[in-house]
């Protein structure tokens, strides 16, 4: 996998922003790849309607302008990385 041009700080299931919790997307030509170190979050695509379950060792893709958002229910640690082509 290519190197990401950035990355969010890690997030635990109190400190994960509203902005994530609600419906947002990438820019265009970014793509995200959604990181879970500890615990489990749904990411949940809007169009068309996608739950994805991401864990430790399964990280999820998320391509870019894709309306989305993340959902937590119990202890976890998470990030995004951000490239500027798929990875």
């Amino acid at each position: 996998m290519s190197t990401p041009y950035k990355s969010t700080p890690r997030f635990n299931e109190e400190t994960l922003p509203d902005a994530i919790r609600t419906a947002h997307s990438t820019k265009a030509g970014v793509w995200g790849v959604l990181v879970v170190e500890a615990g489990s979050v749904r990411l949940i695509f809007h169009e068309p309607r996608q739950v994805l379950t991401v864990s430790p060792g399964s990280p999820a893709t998320i391509p870019p302008e894709a309306l989305h958002h993340v959902e937590t229910d119990g202890p976890m640690i998470m990030y995004v990385d951000f490239y500027r082509g798929k990875p």
